[in-house]
């Protein structure tokens, strides 16, 4: 591995997309640009819900991963089995920390992780900040998801999972307000003005953005009344299955319904910006979506959302 990397990349952010399809390029792009084959150890860090497992499957495609999601015991985690004189024996494991600990104590599972590692298998943490005070030394890489997908490379001074899991837990609200959003303006576009799926959709500080490749016959004032009016009505949010969300009694398409607040009261200060932004690059036109407050810091200072006529 050239030391150049891993001596000067601090960390590198992304925005966390919302639904498996995005998610899932975001992860193929993040292999390519950050994971070495000499990386044994991956930790990744965030909240319950914040989609560790879908940007898992993306960063590695084909694991098979031991955590218990669907609520269905499933057979014990292949890493405690592992002998490391078997030529044949995977090469990459998965553990989930968290759902692991009802089951064994912390020491057994940084056993069996240093087992692994010591027999050069890679191991696939998930809630690495759970197990990294019983390891002693931190992960070859880490990715932390909240409101955005941290990458980093850690070295004696850091950065530590505690300090990554604190940012990712404190964003991670934008994130699923921000969706629950989303879907509620995809919903009213499909049922009252006949924009169905596919829509394109992409990502924004807290917010989102919903792209048209013609500039479609809306009046956003309108539109901006009606969800706040379903937001006022503080409906239910709730998982149906892997594809389909329930808002209220309304039942819609979403790739990842498990990221979203529990009632469209939840979601905070819910403004559009009151017309249509063409990108010149893409040649499509922009309906924005924000929610919650500003809180600029750092990076975020230079990134701007026009919003001149958004409260008028």
């Amino acid at each position: 591995m050239p030391n150049i990397l891993k001596e000067t990349l601090i960390y590198a952010v992304y925005y966390a997309p919302r639904g498996r399809r995005r998610m899932y390029s975001l992860a193929r792009d993040l292999s390519q640009r950050h994971l070495y084959p000499s990386d044994l150890l991956i930790g990744v860090i965030g909240a319950e819900g914040a989609g560790k497992s879908m940007l898992i499957r993306g960063l590695f495609p084909g694991l098979e991963l031991t955590n218990d999601d669907a609520g269905v015991n499933r057979r014990s985690t292949p890493l405690y089995e592992l002998d490391e004189n078997d030529f044949f024996a995977a090469h990459t494991f998965h553990i989930d920390v968290r759902y692991e600990s009802a089951f064994h104590q912390m020491f057994e599972i940084a056993e069996a992780v240093n087992k692994a590692i010591e027999a050069e298998r890679r191991v696939v943490v998930e809630h690495f900040d759970l197990l990294y005070p019983y390891l002693g030394y931190n992960a070859a890489i880490l990715f932390a998801i909240g409101e955005e997908v941290i990458v980093s490379r850690p070295n004696f001074f850091g950065p530590f999972p505690a300090a990554l899991k604190k940012v990712s837990d404190a964003t991670i609200q934008y994130r699923k307000m921000a969706h629950s959003a989303e879907d509620l303006v995809s919903l009213i576009l499909d049922r009252e003005y006949g924009f169905k799926r596919p829509v394109l959709h992409s990502d924004v500080k807290h917010g989102f953005v919903i792209n048209f490749t013609e500039e479609p016959d809306i009046d956003l004032r309108e539109l901006d009344k009606r969800i706040k009016a379903l937001i006022e009505a503080d409906l239910p949010v709730a998982y149906v299955d892997e594809n389909h969300l329930r808002i209220g009694e309304m039942v819609m398409e979403c790739t990842g319904p498990r990221v979203h607040v529990k009632s469209t009261g939840q979601i905070e200060n819910f403004r559009l910006v009151r017309r249509f932004r063409y990108d010149h690059e893409t040649k499509e036109y922009m309906l924005i979506g924000t929610v919650g407050g500003e809180n600029a810091a750092g990076f975020d200072e230079i990134l701007s959302l026009v919003q001149d006529d958004a409260d008028e």
